[in-house]
């Protein structure tokens, strides 16, 4: 009689879930073990990377991995579907019906055994019950998104590029409700695209007929960053044209407007939200799991479901308190792989009756990048402080986490690879991708 395979099941492709796949698949093969990766998508995008595949100054095709040849070549399974329902009596998950373009079922509903399971799907934009929000804002939660805002966006500026040669006035207004990372970042690559089309054929557009607004409902930018590096980035922005308002909380969207709750109104033809994280609604009718109040899933300090000790939760779709301190770990990248790591680890542990070890979250400093403008933030070092740093060392770290990600989800030859042909694509590639 053939041995039944230990079956763990990753939910989520992200840099969270694809790592850890990754490493389960290299430390147990197939012998003994069967690994799956269920992703709704074919392919997998680094999400800090996706404000540059929306701004056209990143080709997406270069830096996307397939999820089914990286399953071939690290000894896992991928299930190209999205997660329906949690069977905890079953051991189970329903995957929902896979639909093609037009609406045609490509592959049904299936059942999936697991004897391990781990929620990576990430969170999703916070549109905190705001009317008009989900109607009428674009957002940056995958690539697809990224796609059809780079897609709106070019349109756009063909516009104003052909309207610009009779009126000199002609603008193009752009609004970002959101001052974390995304919606910083976003605003400085947009004033670079703005700044580079004149070369690629847009002759009578420049930065002068791009308006930029930057909008944040709390006190300042940027709330992981120290004041004063947050305050050194508004500088930098504003330096750059873009109109940044803080304690600007939006009381509403309609088609092209946004209404601000000090009573003042913004034109807009383009609308960004980027305002927030939370976890997927429809995770309340997965499961009886415990989850907060923005839906994602409560778990232990080791990871661990609070409700089923065979399923463990990472990444923005979880909520982790650990002893000592009254929040949760942020939903940051640098966050959602420590998770995975930690995972990996009680997995292990887990099958051989060991006691998990709890998870330990370590600050490594937040970075921003403004495009090739400037790079600023701040470092922790070993004794727990933060040192601020900016310019060349900035840029250095900065690039540094996108590189730890690469050699993360491919191993070091691999990830070294995929590191040297970046920076030859960097040269050999046009600057911005217009298609």
């Amino acid at each position: 009689m053939t041995e039944r395979k230990t079956q763990i099941v990753v939910v989520g492709g992200g840099a969270a879930g694809l790592g850890l796949a990754r490493k389960l698949g290299k430390r147990y093969g197939r012998a003994r073990h069967d690994i799956i990766l269920v992703d709704r998508n074919r392919s997998h995008i680094w999400k800090p990377l996706l404000h540059e595949v929306a701004a056209g100054s990143l080709d997406p095709n270069l830096e996307d991995v397939g999820y089914g040849g990286h399953a071939a070549l690290w000894g896992y399974r991928f299930f190209n579907a999205a997660i329906e329902s949690i069977e905890r009596e079953n051991r189970t998950i329903t995957t929902a019906p896979l639909l093609d373009e037009e609406g045609e079922v490509v592959v049904d509903r299936h059942v999936l055994r697991y004897d391990y399971l781990v929620l990576a799907m990430g969170g999703v934009s916070n549109d905190f019950g705001i009317e008009g929000v989900r109607e009428h804002a674009m957002f940056l939660e995958d690539r697809r998104q990224a796609d059809r805002f780079r897609q709106v966006l070019l349109n756009a500026c063909l516009n104003v590029n052909a309207r610009r040669r009779d009126d000199p006035d002609a603008r193009l207004s752009i609004c970002i409700v959101g001052g974390g990372a995304t919606g910083v970042e976003l605003s400085a690559e947009l004033v670079n695209c703005a700044k580079t089309l004149r070369d690629y054929g847009l002759e009578v557009f420049d930065e002068s007929a791009l308006e930029l607004h930057l909008l944040e409902a709390g006190p300042r930018l940027l709330p992981a960053l120290e004041p004063d590096i947050a305050q050194g980035v508004r500088d930098e922005l504003e330096g750059l044209g873009v109109d940044v308002r803080t304690g600007a909380m939006v009381e509403r969207l309609e088609r092209g407007r946004i209404h601000i709750r000090d009573g003042d109104t913004l034109e807009a033809r383009m609308i960004l939200w980027a305002a927030g994280v939370r976890g997927d609604r429809s995770v309340a009718r997965m499961s009886d799991l415990e989850l907060t109040k923005l839906d994602q899933f409560v778990v232990e300090p080791t990871l661990r479901s609070t409700r089923d000790e065979r399923i463990f939760a990472i990444g923005d779709c979880a909520s982790c308190t650990l002893p000592g301190s009254e929040r949760p770990v942020p939903p940051r990248a640098q966050s959602a792989q420590q998770m995975a790591d930690c995972v990996f680890d009680n997995l292990d542990r887990a099958q051989k009756g060991e006691p998990l070890r709890d998870f330990v979250y370590k600050d490594r400093g937040a970075l921003v990048s403004l495009s090739r403008f400037a790079t600023l933030g701040s470092v922790r070092t070993g004794s727990g402080g933060g040192v601020a740093v900016e310019g060349r060392i900035a840029r250095a770290a900065y690039m540094s986490l996108y590189r730890l990600h690469l050699l993360s989800i491919h191993g070091w030859l691999r990830g070294s690879v995929q590191i040297v042909a970046a920076k030859i694509n960097k040269v050999v590639r046009p600057t911005v991708k217009l298609h």
